[in-house]
């Protein structure tokens, strides 16, 4: 299949999409803030830059794009352009991710990981997962998920 717009303007477009401070991201931040939670953001110290990290839990949360981290749900699908060089990205970025989860846990780290289908569409609860996360923060283990 052949792209829509030519190489400047897809280029652009790319450009525009962010790591940080997304729409999931926020909801959940803003989620966690209202239920009393403090946290940091980003820390550069730890492996792999965690979108939220609970000190006080010895807890991180990472909220992943499904299409940028390959998630097996409905709203992944692989690239009719460029196939290479998607597949490329994403599996080198699904390889990234376990090897920061390791990394994390070797320190003591406690590890979440919240997925853009878990809280996008309308059929999904944000709050729910929040509710969710809280109770995991509460426990002893060490991960947990949050998917569609």
């Amino acid at each position: 299949m052949v792209d829509i717009v030519d190489c400047q303007t897809r280029s652009r477009m790319m450009s525009g999409i962010r790591g940080r401070n997304t729409r999931p991201e926020l909801l959940i931040r803003s989620l966690l803030h209202r239920r009393g939670f403090r946290f940091r953001l980003n820390a550069p110290e730890l492996p792999g830059k965690p979108d939220i990290v609970l000190p006080r839990f010895r807890a991180v949360v990472f909220v992943h794009g499904c299409f940028w981290h390959g998630h097996d749900c409905a709203l992944f699908k692989w690239p009719a352009t460029r196939p290479e060089f998607w597949r490329t990205k994403i599996e080198r970025n699904r390889c990234r991710d376990l090897q920061v989860r390791d990394a994390l846990l070797a320190h003591g780290w406690r590890i979440a990981v919240v997925w853009e289908c878990a809280v996008k569409g309308r059929v999904q609860d944000p709050v729910a997962v929040v509710e969710a996360l809280v109770a995991w923060l509460k426990t002893e283990n060490n991960e947990w998920e949050a998917r569609a």
